[in-house]
């Protein structure tokens, strides 16, 4: 499986982004799609999941209300809509696949995608 995250960028504090996440090789079908980042310095952290059926989704607090998962199964797709973003989103964004329901846990995704980096200025 590759995945292959897209759509970061600069943008100014209260703007929006949409991070996209395309898989090849095998699907997102029937797995956990998520969404981590990493900031400058520190330790990366969940952001977002949303489970292999898109009835699910779940989000850190820092995100609730701004972000928002989706995925098309058909297109092999797991998105992230970014609003109302804040300087302490700046961070690299990884999408992976998981196969543990609900789970939070990076060692719970088995396959990463190379990043996008997202840069939110004040």
């Amino acid at each position: 499986v590759q995945l292959q995250a897209s759509g970061g960028g600069l943008v100014q504090a209260g703007g929006s982004l949409r991070l996209s996440c395309a898989a090849s090789g095998r699907t997102f079908s029937g797995y956990l799609g998520g969404w981590f980042r990493q900031a400058p310095g520190k330790e990366r952290e969940f952001v977002a999941a949303i489970s292999w059926s898109g009835g699910f989704t779940f989000y850190a607090d820092a995100v609730k209300g701004r972000f928002t998962i989706s995925r098309d199964n058909a297109k092999n797709t797991v998105d992230l809509q970014m609003n109302s973003l804040k300087p302490e989103d700046t961070a690299v964004y990884y999408c992976a696949r998981g196969k543990v329901a609900g789970s939070r846990r990076g060692e719970d995704y088995g396959y990463w995608g190379q990043g996008t980096l997202v840069t939110v200025s004040s």
